[in-house]
C-alpha cells in the first residue's frame, strides 16, 4: 500500500465529515448563503497567499532541479490562477478596500497556516504532506460535485475549478511525488509525515466550519454561577 493510499485511508473519517459539512452541501444545491461564502473566500484569500509561500519554500527544499521547477511552477498557479478566481469573487460579493483594511484571520486560518509553516521547517516531504491535503481533498470534493448544478454564478465556479482536468494533474502530480518522498522511509518517520497531513486535514475540515459559523476571536461573557 502506498503512503498516501495509506494515510487518505486512515483520515477517511475526516474527510467524509468534509464532504457531508453544511457549508459543502450548500455549495452543491446553491443554498449556502452568500455572507458566509464572502466570509470564506476572504479566509482562502489570506490562507492561499501563504500556501503559495510555502510551495516556494518547498521549492527551495527540492535536491533537484526538475522538483525545485515543479513546486516554483506550482507557487506560481496559486498566486496567479487561484487567487486571480478569488479576485473575481471579491468583485461579485462586493468586497471593498474598507472590508480588507478590517480583515482579521479567524483563528482557525491563522492556526492552520501557522502549522503548515512549522511543518515546513523539515524537510520537502514534511511541506509536502502539510499542503497535500489542501490539494487533494478540494479535487475529490470538485469531482463529487462536478454534475451539481446549483445555478449559482459563484457555486458554478468555484464546482468547475476544483472538478477540472488541469487541477486534477496538479493534484495527481503531488500525490505521486508523496508517495516517491515516503518511500523506503523508516515507520517512525512516515509517522511524522502522516501527522502533518492528518493536523491538515483536520484543518481542512474545520476551515468549512468557521466559515459556517463566521468565526472570530471574540469571547462571549461567561455567565455567573448562582446568578
Amino acid at each position: 500500500m502506498t503512503f498516501c493510499t495509506e494515510v487518505r485511508k486512515e483520515c477517511n473519517s475526516l474527510w467524509q465529515a468534509s464532504f457531508d459539512h453544511p457549508f459543502v452541501k450548500g455549495i452543491e444545491d446553491g443554498t449556502l448563503p452568500v455572507e458566509i461564502f464572502r466570509f470564506y473566500v476572504m479566509q482562502d484569500a489570506y490562507y492561499l497567499s501563504h500556501f503559495a509561500k510555502i510551495q516556494a519554500l518547498g521549492a527551495s527544499k527540492a535536491k533537484d532541479m526538475e522538483t525545485t521547477q515543479r513546486f516554483a511552477i506550482h507557487a506560481t498557479h496559486t498566486s496567479t490562477a487561484e487567487l486571480s478566481l478569488h479576485e473575481s469573487f471579491m468583485k461579485m460579493l462586493s468586497v471593498t478596500e474598507k472590508d480588507w483594511s478590517q480583515f482579521e484571520p479567524s483563528p482557525t486560518a491563522y492556526a492552520y497556516v501557522s502549522h503548515m509553516y512549522r511543518a515546513s521547517a523539515g524537510e520537502l516531504a514534511d511541506v509536502l504532506a502539510a499542503i497535500l491535503p489542501c490539494y487533494w481533498l478540494y479535487y475529490e470534493i470538485g469531482e463529487r460535485l462536478k454534475h451539481a448544478k446549483p445555478d449559482h454564478p459563484i457555486y458554478d465556479r468555484w464546482i468547475e475549478t476544483y472538478g477540472s482536468e488541469e487541477f486534477g494533474e496538479l493534484v495527481n502530480e503531488q500525490i505521486e511525488r508523496m508517495n516517491q518522498l515516503s518511500e523506503d522511509l523508516p515507520e517512525a518517520r512516515r509517522k511524522e509525515l502522516k501527522d502533518h497531513f492528518r493536523k491538515s486535514s483536520y484543518y481542512e475540515l474545520n476551515f468549512w466550519d468557521q466559515a459556517w459559523r463566521q468565526e472570530s476571536w471574540s469571547i462571549e461573557p461567561t455567565q455567573k454561577v448562582g446568578v
